[in-house]
């Protein structure tokens, strides 16, 4: 039979444009914002660019140190992630074998730690007392291990058929080469999914740069532009600090917050849509 359109489709059609507008057009307003001349730009709401001008994106790369920022989140954004990701999957594994004593009180004394934990103070003291402050580990370390993302792993492994790991045991294959060379393969959705989520996490946290590293050579370039907008602040607020011309001459914080908010978006935006297949079957079946 062909298809027809009912009311019931041109319907749904608009409201998920409506939809899709709702989740677009911020980022857009970003966009434009940060395109924008500062001394124009007063407004998030803005169709098109007022008189094209970089001197936002200027300003912040303006600084040389941005560098090193730069190249110390991308370094955290990738080895954090292969790290969580080969943590959590191994776990998730060990967990769903039956030969594991009290693997059922293991697993859930690591989920437990989603609702219960010891707050920030002890967290600062036992990251302190394992010597990870001012280390470049205290970004990897910590998060090697997710009770959520084992959660999901753990779901997705227990979807495999267990022909397939019976057969390699069979065939003498052991704990290590079952895992690398028989799960890992077929289990490519649900990790590129906690791969993508991991790397997001990486990639826009900050607060435990600001907490425990001091160094500025292992500084993040979240926490750098989030300095920069504090700084902007008070000489905005002040500008005795630093001299009414130069206050003039400078960019209007909403212009340079716009920009630092692309900053930390386009690498993400740039990732996902090739994630997006591993994403969504992922989720899915990992939720199951």
């Amino acid at each position: 039979m062909k298809k027809r359109n009912t009311f019931f489709d041109y319907i749904n059609i608009l409201f998920m444009f409506i939809v899709l507008l709702v989740c677009i057009y911020p980022f857009y307003c970003l966009l434009t914002s940060s395109f924008s001349d500062p001394k124009q730009a007063e407004g998030w709401f803005l169709i098109f660019p007022t008189n094209f001008s970089l001197k936002s994106y200027q300003e912040i790369f303006g600084n040389n140190r941005i560098l090193l920022p730069i190249f110390v989140s991308l370094a955290r954004a990738f080895f954090g992630t292969v790290i969580t990701v080969i943590c959590c999957s191994m776990f998730a594994y060990l967990v769903t074998q039956k030969e594991l004593p009290h693997r059922k009180g293991i697993y859930k004394y690591v989920v437990i730690t989603m609702y219960l934990n010891a707050g920030m103070i002890p967290w600062v003291i036992t990251m302190v007392t394992y010597g990870l402050k001012n280390n470049f580990w205290v970004y990897i370390i910590p998060t090697a291990l997710s009770a959520y993302y084992v959660i999901l792993i753990k779901t997705y492994f227990e979807s495999i058929p267990a022909e397939l790991e019976e057969s390699a045991r069979i065939d003498g294959a052991g704990f290590f080469v079952t895992f690398f060379k028989i799960i890992l393969p077929v289990s490519t959705p649900i990790l590129g999914a906690v791969a993508m989520f991991s790397a997001v996490t990486q990639w826009n946290s900050w607060y435990d740069n600001l907490m425990l590293v001091q160094d500025n050579n292992l500084k993040t370039l979240q926490l750098m532009l989030y300095q920069v907008i504090q700084n902007m602040n008070v000489v905005m607020n002040d500008p005795k600090t630093a001299g009414t011309a130069m206050v003039m001459n400078r960019p209007s914080i909403l212009s340079v917050r716009s920009a630092i908010a692309m900053l930390t978006v386009i690498p993400i935006l740039v990732v996902y849509p090739f994630m997006q297949r591993y994403f969504a079957s992922g989720i899915m079946v990992g939720a199951g």
